[in-house]
């Protein structure tokens, strides 16, 4: 029996506000059974740009199962804040929310702002790494049955599963706890894009702290790799230095005018040997590449033992068979997780100084 397909898509239409163009959207991504969508967003001064976030948010409760992954820069914005939004997310999905990490490199991203200057992408990707580990802590910072609403004793909170994160870094300094519970998936999953050159010796700064961060916060890796050997050349490397449980989908352009394009998507979709978990699906034009993905590719895939037929799990941890993690605050988990996290924390700075 052939190992299935992870696949996702991408939803970005520029011009669009309409949230119910992005349901229609969303709901053909569904019938295909696709793991995931994503939304893209930036600070740049784009007309009649709609924030990913919140779309996502209003299309959660007119989906059922596919998993909702919004772009979220971390520059120009604060981690405490950002946890909130994207924990809010996965309650309001029900445990299908994720989070695309972005950066914001712009100039005119800063001058938007006026806080400070655009910075080197290496710096923005450090940065990024300190935002996606205040955003773990935030999540973790209410153990599983913090809520215990006892209405005889008036108790809300068991305050002891509470905890303050008492994050020190070079970038936020974030004290917590969160203010919204645990999220149903114990922490949403984190996406990070990273191009097959970011891997290469010669890599530049921003290209190793982007890997960097990717290995010690990535759920899902977005690789851009031009050719079937560069993905397997990349893909073994990421797996090397994250470890299995990393999923890693391709970027695959996914324009799907006729039949004869419909077959050239499944034969790059049925390549053997490319080392990859899958692919991530960008429509030249979402309408109809994803009606054709719902409509063609997907029951052919299903027909081959490639793509599920249906869900069998609610959350976007199940379709992508990753486990629920446990609370860094347990008791159980706290000192194993003290000394991993410092081991991976120490790789990570020597990844991004290198």
């Amino acid at each position: 029996m052939p190992r299935q397909l992870h696949l996702s898509a991408a939803l970005d239409s520029p011009g669009h506000l309409d949230a119910g163009h992005f349901t229609d959207l969303a709901r053909l991504a569904e019938r295909a059974t696709l793991d995931f969508v994503t939304l893209d967003d930036s600070f740049t001064a784009e007309p009649r740009r709609a924030d990913a976030l919140a779309v996502l948010s209003r299309i959660a409760p007119l989906t059922s199962r596919i998993g909702l992954v919004p772009t979220v820069t971390t520059t120009h914005t604060e981690p405490f804040r950002t946890s909130i939004a994207v924990n809010t997310l996965d309650w309001v999905s029900e445990g299908r929310g994720g989070w695309l990490v972005g950066v914001s490199p712009a100039e005119a991203e800063a001058r938007a702002f006026g806080r400070r200057p655009a910075a080197p992408a290496d710096e923005l990707w450090a940065e990024a790494a300190e935002a996606a580990e205040v955003a773990a802590r935030l999540w973790d910072s209410w153990e599983d049955g913090a809520e215990i609403r006892e209405a005889a004793t008036g108790r809300f909170l068991d305050r002891a599963k509470l905890h303050h994160i008492d994050f020190e870094g070079r970038y936020f300094s974030v004290r917590g706890p969160s203010i919204t519970p645990r999220p149903p998936q114990g922490r949403p999953v984190v996406v990070v894009p990273v191009a097959a050159d970011d891997l290469a010796l010669e890599a530049s700064a921003g290209g190793r702290a982007r890997v960097a961060t990717a290995i010690r916060y990535a759920d899902v890796v977005l690789l851009d790799a031009p050719d079937p050997a560069t993905r397997l050349t990349a893909a073994t490397e990421l797996r090397l230095r994250a470890g299995e449980q990393l999923r890693i989908l391709a970027r695959l352009d996914a324009a799907l005018p006729d039949r004869a394009a419909v077959e050239l998507l499944l034969a790059d979709l049925t390549a053997p040997g490319t080392g990859i978990d899958g692919f991530h699906l960008i429509p030249a034009d979402p309408g109809r590449d994803l009606a054709a993905l719902a409509d063609r590719v997907a029951p052919e895939l299903r027909t081959r033992g490639l793509l599920r037929a249906g869900y069998t799990g609610r959350t976007l941890r199940d379709h992508l068979g990753l486990a629920r993690p446990a609370s860094r605050y347990t008791a159980a988990s706290s000192a194993a997780n003290t000394a991993a996290n410092t081991a991976a924390d120490s790789a990570v700075l020597a990844e991004v100084t290198r």
